[in-house]
């Protein structure tokens, strides 16, 4: 796959998201709370400077999201039983998709505190 064209790894990568999509319940939460998002940015139109944050926000929830599926379908198939050390890997994955969700949210509270308050 190294020396694809530019389409190509395109492609792979869209492929990816479809995947998630198709298989993730919390990928296809975050990608429809982002679209929910847009409405509420542009009717609050707040400074780019929050557009520019929450943005960055998003980007990392989802980005999360997809590294978490990747490693659950990688775990899944190379070590398909149940096994303690799998478990753990598994759960800091999506520990880690919790903790960005739980900033974004504090990151879309304060954007709201600063352009209503």
């Amino acid at each position: 796959m190294k020396n694809r064209s530019f389409l190509a790894r395109l492609g792979f990568a869209w492929s990816g998201v479809a995947s998630a999509w198709r298989s993730e319940r919390s990928f296809r939460t975050q990608v429809i709370l982002t679209a929910l998002l847009l409405p509420f940015m542009l009717w609050l139109q707040p400074e780019l400077f929050w557009w520019a944050i929450v943005g960055v926000m998003v980007g990392l929830v989802l980005a999360a999201e997809l590294f978490n599926t990747a490693l659950e379908h990688l775990i899944d198939h190379l070590h398909p039983e149940i096994h303690p050390t799998i478990k753990i890997a598994k759960d800091c994955a999506a520990a880690a998709v919790l903790i960005l969700s739980i900033v974004a949210l504090i990151v879309a509270g304060l954007m709201v505190w600063s352009e209503l308050g």
